[in-house]
């Protein structure tokens, strides 16, 4: 197949499934478990069918669906003024920097308080040994 004749075919329909689950991410998680409770109403294997797919494909606890990826694709959209754009860019730059930073912070404090639990275990561990009382072997 040459690449003029790839051009020229028309663009292929998505399936009804593809086009059903595109039409309920653009309403929500409430419309998948709208279309969950008819389906166990109505016909119990396909409302468990639809409650695993949405366990499966996470959509059961995201908070949206589709919302989440307009608003990633909205952060690096231009608005076609370069001094706002550089701005975003340095202030999108500042705040990755400041989690990355407040991560690394979380993270010393949990070793520390993995250290000091330890630290206790192998006290208190230590204790009962220390006040047992000596006997003698015979």
């Amino acid at each position: 197949m040459t690449t003029a004749t790839a051009t020229q075919m028309p663009a292929r329909r998505p399936n009804w499934f593809a086009r059903s689950e595109a039409w309920l991410d653009e309403r929500g998680k409430g419309a998948w478990i709208a279309a969950m409770v008819i389906g166990f109403i109505f016909f119990w294997p396909i409302g468990l069918a639809l409650l695993a797919y949405m366990i499966w494909s996470k959509r059961m606890f995201s908070n949206s669906c589709a919302r989440r990826t307009r608003h990633a694709h909205a952060a690096f959209k231009s608005s076609g003024n370069t001094a706002f754009d550089a701005y975003k860019a340095e202030t999108l730059r500042r705040l990755e920097d400041e989690q990355t930073a407040f991560e690394e912070f979380l993270n010393r404090l949990r070793d520390a308080k993995d250290k000091a639990e330890f630290d206790q275990f192998m006290e208190d561990r230590a204790k009962p040994s220390k006040d047992e009382p000596e006997t003698a072997e015979a």
